[in-house]
């Protein structure tokens, strides 16, 4: 588990590029590179106001894999008011 002052999403990730996904640090936050397809998937989910999963990793990786996952909750009382 990661905590983040910011989350960049980078639609440009090729699908030649051999990754699913490709997560990392900056500075104080997180940039998540994901394909276009991957993007709008993103998108829609946002606009439907539900949970999505990213999978971080190599096409042909094997079993280890990182996720970035998008929740939405219930209690606001808990989340950042900055």
């Amino acid at each position: 588990v990661t905590g983040a002052s910011f989350v960049v999403f980078n639609g440009a990730l090729k699908t030649s590029s051999g990754f699913l996904a490709k997560s990392s640090i900056v500075e104080d936050g997180l940039m998540v590179q994901i394909t276009r397809e991957t993007m709008e998937s993103l998108r829609q989910a946002l606009r439907d106001k539900k949970d999505f999963k990213i999978t971080c990793g190599e096409t042909d990786g094997g079993d280890v894999k990182e996720y970035v996952d998008i929740c939405w909750v219930d209690n606001e009382e808990k989340t950042n008011k900055g």
